[in-house]
């Protein structure tokens, strides 16, 4: 939980004052994340809701948030509890929250079905999150219902259900300073992870020990906590040999041999904050030709996309330039037939190259790893036009990509993934390989926040000698 409740204060004040100009008179209702079972009495590790969170700073779980468009601030938490409390940890709990969180006022969960028919009542419209919670959506229909009851005692029940992550996800898509040094500070020790995975790998393999995905997954693991990161962003993907051609292979106990490359994607969350970080390096510290022609293939694809990356791009910009340089990559190295698939400007409208690169270059990133926010621009949703895919046949509807502001934080990640197939060149089988970076979109272009870790070659190699 965050000391600076003034920070908080600010957000919950921007969404009721977004709240007050949509719908005057009008209140939300965003709980935290529930605890799940992980078997029999023992639970998975808490982690808050990401909406709840933002706008609270608040981490303990069994709490919701109620905030009426006027800014009136309440919250609902775990009462103390000692006996709990030897069990479970200290509660902040209901009495001390206000002053605590800067909150107009706190109740404890318990009263939470009582008092919310009242906090509904004569409000023109409920704002809650969409599809995010179980049993969300019944539960306040059940205080309407309430409301409902008391009509012909003059009370009015709000007329409209509305989903509040429609404000949230757009506030949240813009990061504040606060906001990107926690993001800097997480990437600086994931970077830090990703050098000690490389290290130890080889290091291992010069001893003559064997070394399993597990083995790495460990180091970055005991860096990320070495530093404060509360915890993985995501399941980290450890991936030696032919595993990093499965897009989202989760660390296992396949050996990782000297000629393998080996592909980590992995980042550190930091105080409700994700980092997000992919290198592809050679086992033994040395790349081998073929790995070597289609390593630089995918970081000149990568430069490229960063290249464009700045405020007034769009946010396909980065993928059209990484793919524009990936399909005609293809084509130099062989991995493509000129004679079957023809130039790149036909491997691109075809999307021939689709075979070894099938994800986008990149997401938003922030308190979620794939993090909220739309990619059409909002004053352009209503511009459509349609095409076929060339692959699957299926009617697409296109609209405008999002423009890229100050303060947008995305990654860039670019990819190549060689399966075998007849006609694809034998040297290249079963290499995969992704160079992920996160980038703060600036006035002048962007911030890589993540190139603590080098990414040319020669700098992998150089470092993995040490």
């Amino acid at each position: 939980m965050t000391s600076d409740s003034n920070l908080y204060a600010k957000r919950r004040a921007q969404l009721a004052a977004h709240m007050a100009t949509l719908a005057p008179n009008s209140i939300a209702i965003i709980p935290t994340a529930p605890e799940r079972q992980r078997n029999r009495d023992s639970d998975f590790l808490f982690r808050h809701d990401s909406y709840f969170y933002y706008l609270t700073g608040f981490t303990e779980p069994n709490a919701w948030l109620v905030l009426t468009s006027e800014g009136q601030a309440t919250l609902f938490c775990q009462p103390k509890d000692l006996e709990r409390e030897i069990w479970d940890g200290v509660r902040l709990g209901p009495e001390a929250a206000p002053a605590k969180l800067a909150l107009s006022e706190a109740w404890s969960i318990a009263a939470l079905d009582a008092k919310l028919p009242a906090l509904l009542e004569n409000k023109s419209v409920v704002w809650y999150p969409f599809a995010t919670h179980k049993d969300l959506s019944s539960r306040i229909e059940t205080g309407l219902n309430a409301v409902r009851a008391r009509v012909r005692y003059g009370a009015l029940c709000p007329g409209q259900q509305r989903d509040v992550c429609s404000i949230l996800d757009e506030m949240r898509l813009f990061k504040d300073a606060h906001e990107v040094d926690i993001m800097r500070r997480a990437a600086q020790i994931s970077a830090g992870a990703h050098i000690r995975a490389m290290k130890h790998t080889a290091a291992m393999l010069r001893a003559g020990q064997d070394v399993r995905e597990y083995h790495l997954d460990a180091e970055l693991l005991h860096e990320f906590r070495q530093h404060g990161s509360q915890y993985p962003a995501y399941g980290s993907i450890v991936a030696g040999g032919a595993n990093a051609c499965v897009l989202h292979y989760r660390a296992d106990a396949a050996p990782i041999l000297s000629g393998d490359l080996v592909l980590i994607d992995a980042g550190c969350e930091l105080d409700g904050y994700a980092s997000d970080i992919t290198r592809t390096f050679p086992a033994n510290g040395k790349f081998s030709a073929a790995q070597r022609e289609l390593y630089d293939l995918v970081l000149a694809s990568q430069e490229a996309a960063i290249a464009v990356t700045h405020e007034g791009a769009r946010f396909v910009d980065p993928h059209e330039a990484a793919v524009k340089v990936l399909a005609q990559g293809m084509l130099d190295v062989g991995l493509l037939d000129t004679h079957k698939v023809g130039n790149a400007q036909d491997v691109i409208a075809n999307r021939s190259y689709f075979q070894f690169y099938m994800h986008r270059t990149g997401h938003w990133l922030g308190m979620d790893v794939h993090d909220c926010g739309s990619y059409v621009e909002p004053f352009e949703v209503g511009t459509v036009s349609e095409r076929k895919d060339p692959l699957s046949g299926e009617l697409i509807k296109d609209r405008p990509s999002r423009i890229l502001r100050s303060g947008m934080v995305l990654t860039i990640e670019p990819g190549i993934y060689v399966r075998p197939a007849p006609g694809v060149p034998e040297r290249f089988h079963n290499i995969g390989i992704r160079i992920e970076d996160d980038a703060v979109v600036t006035a002048k272009g962007c911030e890589l926040i993540s190139r603590n870790v080098p990414v040319h070659a020669d700098e992998i190699e150089a470092l993995m000698r040490e």
